[in-house]
């Protein structure tokens, strides 16, 4: 049995964003006709912090549930489920007001997104990484 390679994970974009945006680390001739494709995985983690940090600080949208409903509508997800997951993964509680300046509850929750977005966890020096390149 082969094991595919998760899409978040060969387009270096472990969050999955969809195309539509200029970024930093963008792959030249990308192939994948609906979501970025990044030149690392921390440029890929970068741009996922670069959104998330606008939710917070712009849109005022600073916790799990208010990020999720938005990161992955209902439209197209179970938001519900993915919101508990990422609670779960993560320790923040769905109440919890996520500061963008905390770094680490910033980290642990773009490591449980990107769980939930690709099924395997992502290395955590790389998420790190992702977030001083903002």
């Amino acid at each position: 049995m082969t094991k595919i390679t998760p899409r978040g994970i060969r387009n270096n974009n472990p969050l999955n964003i969809r195309i539509g945006n200029t970024w930093l680390g963008e792959r030249q001739n990308p192939t994948d006709p609906a979501f970025e494709e990044f030149v690392s995985i921390e440029y890929g983690l970068r741009a996922a912090f670069c959104i998330l940090r606008r939710y917070i600080r712009r849109y005022h949208k600073q916790t799990v549930p208010e990020i999720i409903s938005t990161w992955a509508p209902a439209s197209e997800n179970n938001t519900q489920r993915y919101i508990d997951i990422v609670c779960q993964r993560s320790g923040i509680t769905p109440t919890q007001q996520i500061q963008y300046e905390d770094a680490a509850t910033m980290c642990k929750l773009v490591e449980a997104m990107a769980f939930v977005e690709c099924g395997q966890p992502i290395d955590g020096k790389k998420i790190e990484k992702g977030y001083t390149m903002t």
